[in-house]
């Protein structure tokens, strides 16, 4: 299949409120619009995660963030900058998404992503994108298309073709939490 008729036939079932599987920065996703509370819902029963436990979001550009985050603090941009893999930064006082992908505090986790397929998937449908490990929560994480289980492809409403046959090793990103008054927390190397 056509990469661009991928993206469009993925951004399609996305802004209809459905669940996608798409290969990511880091390693295959499950996705759906992070602005959309039934679609997380779906991906939390999915993934059989309790929704204590947050999810991140990909975006296609840092001005992205500054639309569902109240406050950025200025070591974020920094950091982003600076990163050189793949950097996933947990940011205080998000609005504007579902409110079961914020933690109890309100914070969330977001990243920029930079690559292409992502990119393009988060640039068309105009809103984060869910992006959390294609696994029922406990389970090790998949590194490639074909680690992942036939109970989680079952449930999508799209897979994506691109990279299906990747046997290149990805790792989840890194993962810092910022504070209000910059405080940086690093949860994950």
């Amino acid at each position: 299949m056509n990469c661009e008729i991928d993206i469009k036939n993925a951004v399609d079932v996305l802004k209809k409120g459905g669940v996608i599987l798409y290969p990511t920065d880091t390693v295959w996703g499950i996705g759906c619009d992070a602005t959309n509370e039934e679609a997380v819902r779906r991906v939390y029963e999915i993934k059989k995660r309790c929704d204590a436990k947050s999810m991140l979001c990909l975006v296609d550009t840092p001005d992205r963030i500054q639309r569902y985050f109240r406050t950025v603090p200025d070591v974020a941009w920094d950091l982003m900058d600076c990163a050189t893999e793949p950097l996933t930064v947990i940011l205080p006082d998000a609005n504007g998404v579902a409110p079961s992908l914020l933690a109890e505090d309100g914070s969330l986790g977001v990243r920029v992503t930079r690559e292409e397929f992502s990119r393009q998937l988060c640039y068309r449908l105009q809103k984060p994108l869910v992006s959390t490990s294609a696994n029922i929560s406990g389970e090790p994480t998949a590194r490639y298309f074909r680690e992942i289980s036939q109970e989680i492809i079952d449930r999508m409403d799209y897979v994506v073709q691109f990279r299906r046959g990747d046997t290149k090793p990805h790792k989840p990103s890194s993962i810092v939490k910022l504070g209000l008054k910059g405080e940086v927390t690093v949860i994950r190397k």
